[in-house]
């Protein structure tokens, strides 16, 4: 334990120093679903491109999480503050309430309006100082944008001090932003919707860049009718969606000239590998290996322009990748490790109708979500029971259960770190539960809370510098990240 505190201290200090002595604009590129994996299984076809450059220039690791994974926006908020997290509070992408006894979106927030959307966001939830604090902190003057294709993402990215942030809308074909940011929708988004680009590539149609038989992985289906989509149908999910990213990245860039004085700027980008028909983060379709091919092409452009406009020394790039599927079931069930679902909404109206028959017919259980039991706190202090006896006893009910490997008083997690380390003191039940390996959360028996089945995931690192800096010897924790685009 002291070698890694000592280990997670000395991360720190280095990722520190990489704002302290930034160069005139850092691009931090946060990638759903990019894998390892799937990156060294395509490396032959990295002829040109972003994914040929940082192959052979880029410093190259791994990331691994600290915490329970699953699939969420979770990570987002680790790799962007540092910390886990039981500390930045965003635990799920939704939280249960017990007001209205529902989730709610995590950053929901009734008092900040949308622009161009009819949804209210803002980083109030987030506990913990992301890395564009950090940025600010040290720059006042520093100009910080974040693109992204998903909103809880992109709001994640621009964290608490951004100068704005925008993501796109696949339904009305724009860019959208939150007004919790002082710029609103920035200008270059502003341009883009007057020029209906967003539209333009949503009415493309999505075929294969190359011929089916040179894929490495097409499915039965693709070699007998390849595949062929409307974007618009799949726009957050096409190859147009990351094309989108990189142009109104640029355009930024461009429009409020970042990366051109003494003062270092930060642009945050959300991008993604994942198809429409993707199961898995690991490749197993034409489709899928095709969003990586056009996903190379488009860093590639980023990084040809970068270089053009404010010089190679001048910049860097930080990709880093995000678990959100993990190893397919299908693939799981082929090698005998099926994945079997767990309801948290039939155990919470189980452990509901345990309690009756124990105190009489009340509504003892507010509900149930992620990996929590939320107890009517009100009625039972009506009634002038002990909650901590309640909650033993409920905690014994859910052992009983299949699937349950262990179950406890929420105030017992502080004995288990990776239970401890993954829930908030803000948004965890009453009683707390963590699943065998091989059972995955659903809210109900349609909804998969936990998308990533791995036991622990591990997402590929690729840094690149034009200028000379130190780099860490060993593969990193994701909350190493934040040292890494602030130190250099």
């Amino acid at each position: 334990m002291r070698k890694t505190r000592l280990y997670s201290t000395l991360i720190f200090s280095l990722l520190v120093s990489l704002i302290m002595a930034a160069p005139r604009l850092t691009v931090v590129a946060v990638v759903d679903g990019l894998s390892s994996e799937n990156l060294s299984m395509l490396r032959p076809f990295w002829q040109k491109g972003g994914f040929r450059t940082l192959s052979e220039e880029a410093f190259q690791t791994t990331v691994a999480y600290p915490h329970l994974v699953y699939g969420g926006n979770e990570t987002t908020a680790t790799l962007m503050t540092g910390v886990t997290p039981d500390r930045h509070g965003y635990t799920m992408d939704s939280c249960f309430s017990r007001r209205d006894r529902l989730p709610h979106p995590m950053l929901e927030d009734k008092s900040v309006h949308g622009i161009g959307t009819k949804q209210h966001l803002s980083p109030k939830a987030l506990l913990s100082h992301t890395v564009t604090d950090r940025m600010r902190l040290l720059y006042p003057a520093a100009k910080i944008y974040a693109v992204g294709i998903n909103a809880e993402t992109t709001v994640l990215l621009a964290g608490h001090t951004a100068n704005a942030c925008c993501w796109l809308d696949s339904e009305n074909q724009q860019w959208v932003a939150t007004a919790a940011y002082s710029e609103g929708l920035p200008s270059a988004a502003y341009e883009q919707n007057k020029n209906a680009r967003v539209g333009i590539y949503a009415a493309h149609q999505w075929t294969p860049r190359m011929e089916i038989p040179t894929y490495m992985c097409p499915t039965l289906q693709e070699r007998k009718k390849s595949f062929s989509y409307v974007v618009g149908n799949v726009l957050k999910r096409a190859p147009e969606a990351n094309t989108l990213v990189i142009e109104l990245a640029l355009a930024l860039q461009k429009a409020e000239k970042l990366g051109t004085d003494a003062t270092p700027d930060l642009l945050m980008l959300q991008l993604n590998t994942l198809s429409p028909a993707a199961q898995s983060d690991r490749i197993a379709s034409a489709e899928h290996e095709d969003m990586y091919l056009r996903l190379n092409q488009d860093l590639g452009y980023l990084m040809e322009q970068l270089d053009k406009r404010i010089g190679k020394a001048n910049y860097q790039l930080l990709v880093v990748g995000r678990p959100v599927l993990g190893t397919s079931a299908q693939t799981l069930q082929d090698i005998h490790m099926p994945i079997q679902p767990f309801s948290v909404d039939r155990a919470a109206a189980l452990t509901g109708t345990y309690l009756m028959a124990l105190y009489g017919h009340e509504r003892w259980v507010d509900g149930g979500y992620g990996q929590s039991i939320y107890l009517n706190r009100t009625l039972i202090e009506q009634k002038r029971l002990s909650l901590e006896t309640l909650q033993r006893q409920v905690a014994n009910f859910l052992m009983d259960f299949e699937g349950v490997q262990i179950a406890m008083p929420s105030y017992e997690t502080i004995h288990y770190p990776l239970l401890s380390r993954t829930l908030s003191k803000q948004h965890t039940g009453d009683v707390v539960f963590m699943l065998q390996p091989g059972w995955q959360l659903l809210q109900d028996d349609k909804h998969t809370i936990d998308h990533v089945v791995d036991d622990a995931p591990v997402s590929p690192v690729l840094l690149w510098s034009g200028t000379l800096r130190p780099m860490p010897q060993e593969p990193l924790d994701a909350t190493n990240i934040v040292q890494l685009i602030i130190d250099n």
